[in-house]
């Protein structure tokens, strides 16, 4: 042992821990975790501050990559080049940061994963949102420390316009603790840092209307209200994420093309595990996957088998692959140098107070600077007013410091003053020069005077904060690129959506959608029609019928069974385009086909559901009684709604209140009308009781009305196009089970039966035919006639053809018209159904 040296002997376990806690708090503190302030860790504020002293700003040429890091790396960080290259590529990739801070040239890396080019091919400077994240810094608006070896000074944090933590997010893994912040919308984040700032006790409710959820840079569904909410509220949340999936026919096949994916999912991976859960037959009803992005966006393309139902293979694609995933929210930072975990509203205060600091000391530099330039800015008026004084003295002086200690004791001015006025230029001695030295003093003090009084007034620096966040809004400011899918029933979809009155078409192959009823016109009686919509060859709208956005729809099948639906998740479509396979938006099998839907109002509600029954008719004459009850709880594959027998196919299902006249018309011209009461309610798996008799073999129910108003009259309608109506009166009540009577003469001019409807003086009629021709007409241009009558030409067909649908509309008070087919208590709207 060396002279001078001697061992002190140290407990391994104390020194273990005390190294270790030192180094945990070093990475805690100094690396792992953002600050409140700017959102930034140490190495991506060195990095902008970087760029910033190099100058390669957004509006400068772009500098060599290895150049910038070169810089960050020889002045204030202290690691390994690769910590702050990748960190500085990240800033330039679109799909990880939502508001990326570095302009990128070259090769950054892609959404699959590839790594990117090495520093020294690839170039980057900074974009201008960066720039207002360092806006004002040399305003002495922040602190600032020394580097790793006290040679320079770098800022503590950015003095940021960009509330960055909850815009750009962050996630780190420290010592004992990580974080994991998802990004927000701009516009939405300065919408609730402005609404805070008016009310200080607005509370995390309210602030959600404004900060909705998480807006990632890759788009995406987020599936679920329930976690985005928890996380706002406490900082700690489960956030569900779906990529964007479409149905899509690709040369005659049905695809699912993906153009949005979860956030910080990797598309090959994606795609290679989909491919491998194909293999092991874990996932059935692909056939192919192809990727066909490009510059112009992404595009995978999932290939179906023909016999897939597509909305059973989306559902199992977010089920057992990353096109589902979940971001967990960790809400920790640095507040004050100590982490804290915080809500949405605890963000916003720390950044809001930041922001009050930075104002604070840029006003006060601000001042100190206008004051000192109005100090000389009088020293250099009193000269010239005295102008062939202070230049004579200047003259009789021997040096520089003569001069000013001269001005000094004649004028009494200040050391700096009179440095000013010895350094003055000649120039300066003009008349011009002197009256602009006045107008910039006087200028300067109304600037004092301005900047005096933000200093005195907290609500004039709050004011300034708001308008410069405003400003940030209307340069950076987009639309939010996450969709929102409210499921679990928090915040409901419905206050998202008006609740408007559309017409809802189903074509004979099945096709369906929702139009604005504003794109239909009334014509006159006889009128010719106009294109209704666009259809396959060979094929027609078979049925329409009338709802509004937030009713509940229960789809009956030929089959039997029912299947459930909101209106609001029917596809819109204008009135010409063809809709969507009803097969891509429900579970049905694929030969059944969709017969009756009942829109219903809320479904939970108790009293509603035990107080409304359906009641179903078949082709061959039997009816059915069900409560609702019995089908207010369906599952996504549908339920039996009723046991068809051999031969037979459901026609038509109702909603009534239990008291109404049921009538039923028959292909050859018969209809009967018997009491609601003379059917008992049964189970959903029964099969029901005789409602009519059919008149021979190849006879069938075209048609089903309940009415409990007996001011209605029965309009029918023949395949030919004639029409009548007839009083309800006209058609005497009988029991259940009986052959009817006549309701039209059947020849071969009229055709067959087609439709039977109940109507008013107030109704309009809709007639569709096969070829996709529609045409509405007055109710009230048909007089009431006999029900044994042939009835009067409603529509001029051309050729074979013939009509396909018949709907009623009923006028509203505002005297647009609205197409709803109400029934019974006024609130139930109900399917218009016809046969070919």
């Amino acid at each position: 042992m060396a002279d001078g040296e001697k061992l002190i002997p140290i407990n391994i376990e104390d020194e273990m821990k005390s190294a270790y806690i030192d180094y945990s708090m070093s990475v805690i503190v100094s690396r792992a975790l953002p600050d409140v302030r700017d959102g930034l860790k140490p190495v991506h504020r060195r990095v902008l501050y970087g760029m910033y002293e190099l100058g390669v700003l957004s509006n400068r040429a772009y500098k060599k990559s290895a150049r910038i890091v070169g810089e960050v790396l020889g002045k204030y960080h202290p690691h390994g080049d690769t910590s702050v290259y990748d960190t500085m590529v990240r800033m330039a990739q679109e799909w990880s940061l939502r508001y990326m801070m570095v302009d990128g040239q070259g090769n950054f890396g892609s959404v699959d994963g590839d790594p990117p080019a090495a520093m020294r091919y690839t170039e980057a400077r900074m974009r201008k949102i960066s720039e207002e994240m360092l806006a004002d810094i040399d305003k002495e608006t922040v602190d600032t420390q020394l580097n790793f070896d006290d040679t320079l000074s770098e800022p503590t944090v950015l003095p940021t316009k960009i509330p960055n933590l909850l815009v750009n997010g962050a996630s780190g893994i420290a010592v004992g603790m990580a974080t994991n912040m998802p990004p927000h919308n701009l516009s939405e984040v300065v919408d609730g840092t402005i609404a805070y700032i008016e009310d200080n006790d607005i509370t995390v409710d309210e602030l959600i209307n404004h900060v909705k959820a998480p807006d990632f840079p890759t788009g995406g569904i987020i599936y679920g209200y329930d976690g985005v909410k928890e996380a706002m509220h406490t900082g700690r949340g489960r956030v569900k994420i779906r990529g964007r999936a479409r149905i899509e026919e690709v040369k005659g096949r049905e695809c699912i093309i993906v153009d949005e994916l979860p956030y910080q999912v990797n598309k090959a991976d994606m795609i290679k595990k989909t491919a491998d859960l194909i293999n092991e037959k874990k996932l059935e009803g692909i056939s192919s996957i192809r990727d066909e992005s490009d510059r112009k966006g992404m595009r995978i393309v999932y290939v179906l088998k023909r016999d897939a139902i597509p909305n059973i293979v989306i559902n199992k694609l977010y089920k057992h692959t990353a096109l589902q995933s979940s971001f967990s929210v960790n809400n920790i930072a640095l507040v004050n140098g100590r982490p804290q975990l915080l809500n949405v509203k605890e963000m916003i205060h720390y950044f809001v107070e930041h922001r009050h600091e930075v104002v604070t000391r840029r006003t006060t530099f601000e001042l100190r600077k206008a004051e000192e330039r109005a100090h000389i800015l009088e020293g250099l008026i009193i000269a010239s007013d005295n102008i062939d004084e202070v230049i004579a003295l200047i003259r009789s002086s021997k040096n520089g410091e003569e001069a000013r200690e001269k001005l000094i004791k004649r004028f009494e001015l200040s050391e700096i003053q009179a440095r000013a006025i010895v350094e003055m230029r000649l120039r300066q001695l003009t008349g011009l020069e002197q009256d602009k030295l006045r107008s910039e003093y006087n200028d300067l003090l109304e600037t004092i005077a301005d900047l005096k009084d933000i200093l005195a007034k907290k609500e004039r620096r709050m004011a300034i904060i708001k308008e410069e966040l405003l400003e940030v809004k209307e340069k950076f400011g987009d639309e939010r690129r996450s969709k929102i899918e409210y499921a679990g029933g928090d915040l409901s979809i419905e206050d998202m959506i008006p609740d408007e009155q559309v017409v809802i078409t189903i074509s004979h192959a099945g096709y369906i959608k929702r139009t604005s009823l504003n794109e239909y016109k009334i014509q006159n009686r006889g009128g010719v029609g106009q294109k209704a919509s666009t259809t396959r060859d060979a094929d027609f709208l078979e049925d329409i019928f009338i709802g509004t956005n937030h009713q509940y729809m229960l789809f009956f099948t030929e089959k039997g069974k029912c299947f459930w639906m909101r209106v609001y998740e029917i596809p819109e479509g204008s009135r010409t385009s063809k809709g969507r396979a009803i097969q891509n938006l429900i579970n049905i099998e694929q030969d059944d086909k969709v017969k009756a839907v009942i829109c219903t109002q809320d479904l939970k509600d108790e009293n509603y559901i035990n107080s409304h029954y359906v009641i179903m008719a078949t082709k061959k004459g039997q009816v059915k009684k069900t409560s609702l009850e019995q089908y207010s709880r369906p599952r996504s594959n549908g339920i039996n709604a009723i046991t068809i027998k051999d031969g037979d196919t459901l026609l038509e299902a109702k909603l009534t209140t239990g008291d109404s006249h049921v009538m039923l018309g028959l292909k050859s011209g018969k209809a009967i009308r018997f009491d609601e009461s003379k059917t008992r309610p049964m189970g959903r798996s029964a099969s029901g009781v005789r409602g009519i008799r059919l008149a021979h073999d190849d006879d069938e129910v075209i048609g089903m009305v309940s009415v409990n108003d007996m001011e209605s009259n029965i309009l029918v309608v023949s395949e030919k196009g004639y029409g009548k109506r007839s009083s309800l009166e006209d058609y005497r009540e009988t029991n259940r089970g009986g052959k009817g009577v006549k309701t039209i003469s059947v020849t071969e001019k009229t055709g067959s039966l087609v439709a039977l409807k109940n109507v008013t003086d107030s109704d309009d009629l809709m007639i569709i035919n096969k070829s996709g021709v529609a045409i509405r007409i007055n109710v009230s241009d048909l007089r009431v006639m006999g029900r044994a009558t042939q009835g009067v030409r409603l529509i001029n067909l051309k050729g074979n053809d013939s009509i396909a649908a018949v709907a009623k509309v009923v006028k509203d008070e505002n005297d647009d018209d609205s197409l709803e087919a109400t029934e019974n208590d006024g609130t139930t709207v109900v399917t218009d159904d016809s046969e070919e």
